[in-house]
């Protein structure tokens, strides 16, 4: 399968990098290359474009705004140097986020998540709405993580941070964001808002007494807001 891929860059430098990263993977095929939105949003009309090589920050039009005009066929790959776009790139289905400067390697592992989506998928709309996205990434230490969403546990909020509870790590990931900006985006048949300070994944529950909900080994409080949503939740289970 070759699949036909852009890349949009204000950065000749960069444009030419991924350029050269495009021309070493024999399923890419590269059949534009722009350095500006503005100018790839006039030529996008009627292409088959199955991957995006999108840089964020440029004049005129952003790479966030550009996205929301993007066909639902696109796969696309941001490639920028801010990591504090991260959760706005999932809200516009961002397949992956390469941070600058980015290795080869780091290229390849995105190029492949694109090519599995279209070998799963055929590239129909109808098909890709059967597979949904699987997880989201976050910002930690510098890092930034592609967290399952079958992976979490449950979310602990602290303020302006996060820890995030997974099933594969007994340390909780730290991440500068607010429990609220994280609840917009989590599919909200996994996932419920049940205390100011608590979301959890509601497939993790182990069992219920009163106001109090184990999962694993952690007991997180029902606030009083939320014990109605929570009831009928479990309800419907």
């Amino acid at each position: 399968m070759i699949l036909n891929c852009w890349i949009v860059d204000d950065e000749p430098l960069a444009l030419s990098l991924i350029e050269s990263y495009v021309q070493r993977v024999p399923f890419l095929k590269l059949t534009g290359k722009y350095s500006n939105a503005l100018s790839a949003m006039k030529h996008i009309a009627g292409e088959k474009v199955d991957v995006l090589f999108l840089d964020i920050q440029m004049p005129e039009v952003n790479g966030m705004e550009f996205a929301r005009v993007l066909d639902d066929h696109t796969r696309l790959i941001f490639t920028t140097a801010f990591s504090e776009y991260a959760l706005e790139g999932y809200k516009v289905n961002a397949m992956d986020y390469l941070l600058k400067p980015f290795s080869f390697s780091d290229f390849l592992t995105a190029a492949r998540k694109a090519l599995s989506w279209f070998e799963m998928t055929g590239g129909t709309r109808e098909s890709a709405a059967e597979h949904e996205r699987v997880g989201l990434f976050v910002k930690s230490e510098y890092k930034l993580l592609h967290v399952l969403y079958d992976e979490i546990l449950y979310i602990e909020g602290l303020k302006d941070y996060v820890k995030i509870y997974t099933e594969s790590d007994p340390k909780p990931i730290l991440s500068l964001m607010s429990l609220k900006s994280l609840e917009e985006v989590l599919p909200d048949d996994r996932f419920l808002r049940v205390h100011r300070s608590y979301i959890i994944h509601t497939n993790k529950i182990s069992s219920i007494t009163k106001n109090r909900i184990t999962i694993g080994k952690k007991q997180v409080p029902v606030g009083e807001t939320y014990r109605k949503p929570f009831r009928e939740m479990i309800e419907k289970k």
